[in-house]
């Protein structure tokens, strides 16, 4: 009769992707029970499991019956908590973490993976918000579907808009489309913040910040006075894009801000007539910033119409086409992304319970 400590040796044979150790030793498993020819596996993990419970529980009960010989059942969840941040900064009310997404330059679509990348953490299993930290130039309400006022009880706090699910703020809910924002960058600052601390964000596993492109105000604010749980950057393959990038990578590690990876944006040009894909901005730009710096290439991106269609019709292509290709790798980088930023975050998690009755 197997026992469990077999049972966990077995467990810390299986090394998933994601979370890159044996399960044993990576801190995941809160329950293994064996007894009378099955088992019973209980895994705990940091990081949305939506997207893969299925394929983890097949996996590990096609091992346990090959390796013990007995049947199992395994149950996959999920407790999100907030990462570790600057000394001086705790996490916001209603908060547990912020993700940054920041390019060095504009023009490499990186609201379009901000937006799409809240959807996809939602659809991976999290609760996600959006802020639109882009003051001068607010794309999300377009983008979203959801140009209207946000609703104030008290005229001091304001409720956030909710769009696809997500609960969403943007200085773009308040102005005019056509009203420029004619001002200097203490005024920049204390707009986000604003934005960000009179909004009553609900209960959120992830805030997904959508920021201006450069390494300006914006960024200095988020990332000195607001506890950003982690970053990723957004380019194109192309070299005038990398250099760029490189800048504001270099940013977030001069103020401590961990960078979770880089995505590789409008990596291929896909034709919408015959299917032919084509590296028209050249190739693995991101994968190679991503190995110079030591950081993960979280996903490419390819240049396809589908993709702003969808976005300037008020329906990202994670909401618009949720079972679509396209939406898969969305939903592979908030997969990364997530579990990256949990690797750093372990979860203080009660004592194992291992029973062989």
């Amino acid at each position: 009769m197997s026992t469990p400590t077999e049972l966990l040796a077995v467990l810390e044979d299986y090394i998933h992707p994601l979370i890159g150790r044996g399960l044993s030793s990576a801190g995941v498993v809160t329950e293994a029970v064996i007894a009378d020819g099955s088992a019973r596996v209980v895994l705990t993990l940091g990081f949305p499991v939506a997207g893969i419970a299925a394929a983890l529980t097949a996996d590990l009960q096609a091992l346990l019956r090959a390796a013990l010989g007995v049947e199992a059942e395994i149950e996959v969840r999920q407790q999100i908590v907030s990462a570790a941040i600057g000394a001086n900064l705790q996490p916001l009310p209603g908060i547990r973490n912020i993700l940054a997404v920041a390019s060095g330059k504009g023009g490499v679509g990186k609201s379009t993976v901000a937006v799409n990348l809240a959807l996809a953490l939602q659809a991976e299993g999290a609760r996600v918000g959006m802020l639109d930290a882009d003051i001068y130039g607010p794309s999300q309400p377009r983008m979203l579907g959801a140009q209207r006022r946000p609703e104030s009880p008290d005229g001091k706090i304001m409720y956030p808009v909710m769009a696809h699910g997500l609960q969403s703020m943007s200085i773009g809910y308040l102005v005019d489309d056509e009203q420029p924002m004619i001002w200097r960058g203490p005024m920049v600052s204390q707009a986000l913040q604003q934005l960000l601390n009179e909004t009553r964000w609900e209960d959120l596993d992830y805030l997904v910040v959508d920021l201006p492109p450069g390494t300006g105000d914006v960024q200095l604010t988020l990332s000195q006075r607001i506890p950003v749980s982690g970053a990723l950057i957004v380019t194109t393959p192309q070299d005038i894009a990398l250099l760029d990038a490189r800048k504001a990578l270099r940013m977030f590690q001069k103020v401590n801000v961990p960078v979770l990876g880089v995505v590789e944006n409008m990596s291929t040009h896909i034709c919408s007539q015959c299917g032919h894909e084509e590296a028209i901005f050249g190739h693995g730009g991101g994968a190679r910033m991503a190995s110079e710096y030591g950081l993960t290439l979280l996903g490419d991106l390819p240049l396809d119409i589908r993709i702003r269609e969808q976005a300037d019709s008020g329906c990202p292509t994670v909401a618009a086409d949720p079972g679509g290709a396209l939406a898969g790798r969305y939903r592979e980088i908030a997969r990364r992304a997530a579990a990256g930023l949990a690797a750093a975050t372990p979860i203080a998690f009660p004592s194992i319970e291992i029973s062989d009755d």
